[in-house]
């Protein structure tokens, strides 16, 4: 059975350092319907135009999740997008809905059922806001691989542009044709270096819009399924209509792209 869009390591051992991950990073098998990879030089990143935000917030009456309809969905995806959570304001509780709903739970504390009960109803009244822990680079982003947060938080200037449910390395142990590893997101400081657009096929499936940070090996990418908890072979998986636009939010270049920080850290 063909394995569709997920991250992958390319048989690399657990403890690998960066340097020897961006040194094997010869890619057979790797293929896409777009261009090769190449550095990807964007002299200004795009703006993101957001909808107008309701003027207030209150809690919805019902229970909102997957599937539903209504102005209180249609509320809760203003009050999301206006505190910087990544979605498609349509009125519709969809798959993006989800994913942001997610991120806001992780962050405020809450569990991660992707469901708007009381608890995160309340929470959406008077909500907290992730706590930047790299302020002295102005311009980042930040990807706290810890199980129980999985967010992605992009700053432009130091002012919170962008928040997103991710879902990192899973931590079990998968084989490939080039021997067996544990499934790792490398941590530390990279940047956004390469982006490839559309689907791109590697040897254990393929990633949707990748913005590669460690060679070709690690990506920030889009991909059907990104749950609530860690899954991914090693890369850091976004949803596939977020990967459509992220590349154009950022810098990227080869060595001078947007910063991104990977930590593990329990705080939110």
């Amino acid at each position: 059975m063909k394995m569709r869009r997920r991250g992958w390591i390319a048989g690399l051992a657990v403890g690998t350092s960066a340097a020897a991950i961006a040194a094997a990073i010869a890619m057979p098998g790797l293929t896409s319907k777009a261009a090769t990879l190449q550095p990807t030089v964007q002299a200004k990143p795009a703006a993101v135009v957001q909808p107008a935000a309701a003027a207030g917030y209150t809690a919805p009456t019902r229970t909102l999740k997957v599937g539903l309809k209504g102005a209180d969905v249609l509320a809760l995806q203003h009050r999301l997008w206006g505190l910087h959570y990544w979605l498609k304001v349509t009125g519709t509780f969809d798959y993006d809905t989800q994913e942001a709903v997610y991120a806001f739970q992780a962050i405020n504390k809450l569990k991660m059922d992707g469901v708007v009960g009381p608890l995160t109803g309340k929470a959406l009244v008077t909500p907290h806001t992730y706590k930047p822990q790299d302020p002295t680079v102005a311009t980042r982003i930040e990807v706290n691989i810890n199980s129980g947060v999985q967010v992605l938080v992009y700053y432009k200037n130091n002012q919170l542009t962008l928040i997103s449910h991710i879902s990192s390395a899973g931590g079990y142990r998968f084989c490939d044709v080039h021997g067996c590893s544990i499934a790792t997101t490398p941590t530390g400081w990279y940047h956004a270096n390469r982006f490839i657009p559309g689907p791109v096929t590697v040897p254990l499936g393929q990633m949707e819009n990748p913005v590669f940070f460690i060679g070709g090996s690690y990506a920030i990418h889009g991909d059907a399924s990104v749950p609530n908890y860690p899954a991914s072979h090693g890369c850091v998986r976004i949803s596939d209509d977020l990967s459509l636009v992220f590349h154009t939010m950022i810098y990227i270049h080869q060595g001078t792209g947007t910063s991104i920080h990977i930590y593990n850290r329990s705080t939110t």
